[in-house]
């Protein structure tokens, strides 16, 4: 364990010296035979040895099972910890039980063990020693790099000595059924509701003996109707496991206040004609709190640890669990990164209430600062020693000294293999610091330095995949001809908060625009990963001019190419912005929403095929939309519409009727406010589309080319008679005619099949577009002779278009050029 240097004296003294374990363990030992006895010889275990959690397996009635009797500390189903390991076994336990050894086991070795696998942390030393005299082991887990070393092995066996002094038999299938309780026990029957108890709990309850009928409903009419919901859930056995149980709940006093109450106790199996069982005891909480205060701390601060995901919430909890108890006026909390110490947590936050030259040299934010301008604290971070300096101390920098002018604890905080970083506790007023507070301090930091450590793993993978997804996204909507488009992403607010929910616009030729939006399976880096892919896949696919069935057909066999285990489901809706029609595909994703101009809004009834990645050969159908001018189109994810607490229809019906009854003026506030009560346990994609329709309709006229001697003649004839239907001028002709001729030629000449040409205009703005067969793109030559009998066409279509390009359309490719007509 870290040992705790006095700045005064310099010595070195550690905090979990045995002759402190020792003067404890008798302490504890000497008090009356309590069933909180054992569980306190184990919160020694944590004190003084550093570790996270210790337990007690005593042999059970059979002795062919070494049965879970007692436990400190965090819950023991972080590490996988089983509630009874058989005796001939292949775990630790049993190889201690059986060979009357202690063992000392770091991660390397605990892999040798099968049991190993269930234990989600796999950085743990694991220690067992026996128990003299009882057959049980002892059983202690850490998770600090070092693991146990001699003064911490010393402390544990002497909690293994003490425990052969107090730990009584286990809480085996027989240990109901020893008569009736006494004292502050309790066992009650899970089948009938009968409950026997001893005359001290009796009294907490406020009963005498010949009031008490036998039944648990009487107790429970005692507590106070707030408490009741948490006390059921302990007495009612259908959603309980096998194990302990413990909370604090209040019953009311005729005479006072309600009366605040401990319960621990077992839920015991049956068998043999005997009931499943709860037994265990019923304490006044006000009395046990002083004597477990400081234990109790830090079993607070590492169950707060063990569900705290990021570094702040890691410095939250410190902060919670040490300024109060403590009564500092200020503490920090600041990780090692290089040399700069980076502050995530400071308490109190105002500027005020910390040194000015912490606001000059870290500016206002305090983001960070070299540790080399504090060389006290880089000596206690390199030392790995908590230090202690009391009031008064002349030997601190002005940047350390005024943080605490009372007292400054500096608490470096180990992680794997190095410094995670370093805790500031600061006093204004001279504190004294005792033996306990020194033990709380230093197990402290060793909790927090390991939470500090995987809440940096884990800040790092979320904004790595966060920044993964923030660049998959669209970063702007495209402008839309005849209507507009907002899309809002929500991510989940619990676990790397990123998915696999992802929206698109896909601008399309002829005025058509694609709607997209997609949900890949799973909250990942890989379910990011692949909704990337399958966005990017669609929108390829829709850019080669493939209906809308076929581009969902296509991006469902290469998700099953890419031999994935996720699935993703997706609505693709392709909208003709000139004929206000829509066609829309559905791959087992919510339907459209619509908002009629009217307020009406409706579930598009539209047939759907199964998830992405599922079935080989799926078909997709698709379903016509009719949109008038007004009319909102709402594309969602399943996180708006669908939640534990509210099927999918309900979610589609609440999402229609808040449609309806919001401002389609404003599409941006009517997405926000849509958004405003999202279930946040998954991520939310909304893209909504407001259809206005085009106030000027293109002029279009198409004509399949012949292959005939005189098809680019035929096709000028053609042209010229659509232009001057259109009203264009003869003398504004010429050069549309001419690229006419050239595209046309071009396709006849170098390819098969089918050649169409298509004519479109508007304001004065023509477009050509010649389609073939033929994948290939025409390529500009880089030289031309004066022999060459080929190869200008494409340079003379460049030189007199305004714009030309080429886009592959489903068999071949478009060749396509603007020219601005002058009339």
């Amino acid at each position: 364990m870290t040992d705790v240097v006095d700045a005064d004296t310099g010595a070195t003294r550690s905090d979990s010296a045995p002759p402190r374990a020792e003067i404890a363990l008798k302490t504890v030992t000497a008090a009356s035979a309590t069933p909180e006895r054992t569980r306190r010889v184990l919160e020694q275990a944590l004190v003084f040895s550093g570790a996270a959690l210790a337990a007690v397996y005593l042999q059970g009635d059979d002795g062919r099972t070494l049965c879970l009797a007692e436990s400190a500390g965090v819950p023991r189903t972080l590490y996988g910890l089983r509630e009874g390991y058989p005796v001939d076994g292949l775990s630790p336990l049993a190889e201690a039980h059986r060979t009357g050894h202690p063992l000392w086991l770091g991660p390397a070795e605990l892999a040798g063990f099968p049991d190993a696998r269930r234990m989600p942390v796999q950085d743990v030393h694991l220690a067992v020693l026996p128990v003299p005299g009882t057959g049980g082991c002892l059983l202690a887990l850490g998770e600090r790099p070092a693991g146990f070393g001699p003064d911490d092995r010393t402390a544990l066996t002497l909690v293994a000595e003490a425990l052969a002094r107090t730990a009584g038999p286990p809480a085996g299938p027989g240990a109901a059924d020893s008569g009736t309780p006494h004292g502050n026990a309790f066992s009650l029957a899970m089948d009938s509701g009968r409950v026997e108890v001893g005359d001290d709990l009796l009294d907490l309850f406020g009963l005498e003996r010949e009031a008490f009928d036998g039944r648990v409903e009487t107790l429970l009419g005692l507590t106070v109707p707030e408490d009741l919901p948490s006390l059921m859930s302990v007495v009612e056995a259908g959603h309980m496991s096998i194990g302990e149980r413990e909370l604090e709940f209040r019953v009311l006093r005729p005479d006072g206040p309600p009366r605040w109450l401990r319960l621990r106790g077992r839920l015991l199996p049956g068998g043999e004609g005997r009931p499943v069982r709860l037994a265990g005891t019923v304490a006044d909480a006000s009395a046990l709190r002083p004597e477990v205060t400081d234990v109790a701390r830090v079993q607070k601060l590492a169950a707060a640890l063990a569900t705290a995901g990021t570094v702040r919430d890691v410095g939250q909890a410190v902060v919670a669990a040490l300024r109060k108890p403590l009564r500092a006026d200020r503490i920090a909390l600041a990780e090692l990164e290089n040399d700069q110490l980076v502050v995530t947590v400071l308490d109190p936050p105002a500027p005020e209430s910390w040194p000015e030259l912490w606001q000059s040299e870290w500016r206002t934010e305090w983001p960070d600062a070299p540790v080399r301008a504090m060389p006290t604290l880089a000596g206690a971070l390199r030392d790995g020693r908590a230090r202690i300096w009391p009031a008064g101390s002349a030997d601190l920098e002005p940047a350390l000294a005024e943080v605490g002018p009372g007292g400054l604890a500096v608490l470096p905080l180990p992680g794997v293999g190095r410094m995670a970083g370093a805790c500031l506790i600061g006093w204004d007023t001279p504190h004294d610091f005792g033996p306990d507070e020194r033990a709380l301090l230093t197990a402290s930091a060793g909790l927090a330095g390991q939470a500090l450590t995987r809440a940096h793993a884990f800040d790092a993978e979320h904004e790595l995949v966060a920044m993964l997804q923030r660049q998959l996204l669209p970063r702007r909507l495209p402008k839309l001809p005849g209507g507009v488009a907002v899309a809002r992403y929500l991510p989940a607010t619990a676990g790397l908060e990123v998915g696999g929910d992802w929206y698109d616009v896909i601008p399309l030729p002829d005025h058509h625009v694609a709607l997209v939006i997609g949900d890949v399976q799973g909250h990942s880096a890989g379910a990011a990963t692949l909704m990337g892919q399958m966005r990017t896949a669609l929108r390829a696919y829709a850019a080669e001019g493939h209906p809308p069935d076929v581009v969902v057909a296509h991006a469902n066999r290469l998700l099953m190419e890419l031999e994935t285990d996720l699935f993703a489901t997706c609505c693709y809706v392709d909208v003709d912005m000139e004929a206000g029609t829509a066609w829309c595909v559905r791959a087992g994703h919510p339907p459209p929403v619509l908002r009629h101009p009217d307020g009406a809004t409706d579930i598009a009834e539209a047939d759907g095929g199964p998830p992405l990645g599922v079935l080989d050969r799926a078909e997709f159908p698709m379903t016509p939309l009719r949109l008038l001018p007004g009319t909102v189109i709402a594309l969602t994810t399943d996180g708006l519409v669908e939640s534990a607490e509210l099927d999918i229809d309900t979610g589609l019906d609440r999402l229609a009727h808040e449609l309806s009854v919001s401002d389609p003026a404003h599409l941006g506030l009517v997405a926000d406010a849509l958004l405003g009560n999202a279930h946040r346990g998954d991520d939310v994609a909304l893209l909504l589309m407001r259809y206005d329709g085009m106030a000027v309709r293109p002029l279009r006229e198409g004509w399949t080319v012949w292959r005939v001697p005189e098809a680019a003649r035929h096709a000028r004839r053609f042209t010229k008679r659509s232009l001057r239907a259109w009203g264009v001028p003869a003398e504004a002709m010429d050069t549309a005619l001419l690229v006419v001729s050239e595209l046309v030629t071009n396709a006849l000449v170098h390819t098969d099949g089918r050649v169409r040409l298509d004519l479109t205009l508007i304001h004065r703005r023509l477009r050509i577009a010649v389609t073939d067969t033929s994948p290939r793109t025409p390529v500009k030559p880089t030289h031309l002779g004066w022999e060459s009998t080929g190869g200008r066409g494409i340079l003379l279509v460049e030189a007199m278009s305004d714009a030309w390009g080429t886009v592959p359309v489903s068999g071949g490719k478009q060749v396509w050029c603007e020219l601005q007509l002058a009339y």
